[in-house]
């Protein structure tokens, strides 16, 4: 991934979806050029000279302040999730070569994370790094995502482009690989200098139209809490609501858990799904933990 490319993509995309209308500027100079604004509007809604907002946009953010990337965040109307990202790339401009290197990450599960999925008996609950695999799950959401834990190494982002079930299970799949790949873009401005996340996004780029298409939009959203409407192959349709809770004590890990309005279709479904988990032949543990930690001698 080129920073410069990335920082002018994703500042020139910012620029073009926001018209004079709804940045309050009067729509004088006749005919435009541009389907948004002008880079001499933003750097006048910005506070700062034409030849300066020029530079950042060519993908130069070194040296930038927060007050100058606050007041170009305000200009283009970036939402928490853009204006963070904004601040990454400048994080990432003004790093010396001795950081430039991938943060740390989580390669193990705790036992107490795994006693806590175990202890989740009623709503599916999963785990995924920041590579988008499904490190662990309970055995609901084993069961839930069961096509996706078909896969040798289950991972959403593989799973939703380049396996042909996909567009079938996820019933909104053009609004669930946009938010995927959103989310994606967020993880790395976080951390540029992963080769494994860089890895993933090559892989797909090369294996996927519909993924680079979505990669160049230059989307950024945080995956924190909304509705996932699924296909499943035994239970039917379902209507589910997630929470994502980032792991504090373990970096790269996300917990997700999904459940069903009381009384709905969905919840009904759902407990057919956990009966079928139940009486189905697995011989996993129910936490299905797909890559054991290293024992800590007890």
């Amino acid at each position: 991934m080129d920073h410069r490319s990335d920082v002018r993509e994703f500042l020139s995309t910012r620029r073009d979806r926001l018209t004079p209308d709804r940045a309050g500027l009067p729509a004088f100079g006749g005919r435009r050029r541009v389907p948004g604004l002008r880079r001499e509007e933003v750097a006048l809604l910005a506070g700062v000279s034409v030849d300066y907002y020029t530079r950042l946009e060519r993908g130069d953010l070194s040296g930038a302040s927060d007050g100058v990337l606050q007041a170009l965040a305000r200009a283009l109307q970036l939402d928490d999730a853009e204006t963070a990202h904004l601040f990454d790339l400048a994080r990432t401009a003004n790093a010396s070569p001795v950081t430039k290197k991938a943060r740390a990450r989580s390669t193990e599960l705790r036992p107490s994370i795994v006693r806590l999925l175990d202890a989740i008996t009623d709503a599916p609950a999963l785990i995924r790094n920041n590579y988008f695999d499904y490190v662990a799950a309970n055995s609901l959401a084993r069961a839930l995502y069961s096509p996706v834990f078909a896969e040798p190494a289950p991972n959403s982002a593989r799973f939703s482009f380049l396996n042909a079930a996909a567009p079938d299970f996820y019933v909104d799949w053009d609004k669930t690989t946009r938010e995927l790949v959103a989310t994606m873009r967020g993880e790395a401005g976080r951390n540029p200098f992963d080769k494994r996340l860089t890895d993933l996004v090559g892989e797909l780029s090369t294996r996927s139209e519909h993924f680079r298409t979505l990669w160049a939009a230059h989307d950024v959203r945080y995956h924190r809490t909304g509705v996932k409407r699924l296909r499943h192959p035994v239970v039917g349709d379902l209507e589910l609501t997630y929470e994502a809770f980032e792991l504090p004590a373990d970096p790269g890990l996300t917990l997700s858990t999904y459940t069903a309005e009381p009384g709905s279709p969905s919840a009904d479904a759902l407990r057919m799904l956990a009966s079928w988990a139940a009486t189905s032949a697995h011989s996993d543990h129910d936490s299905s933990i797909l890559s054991r930690p290293a024992s800590d001698g007890h």
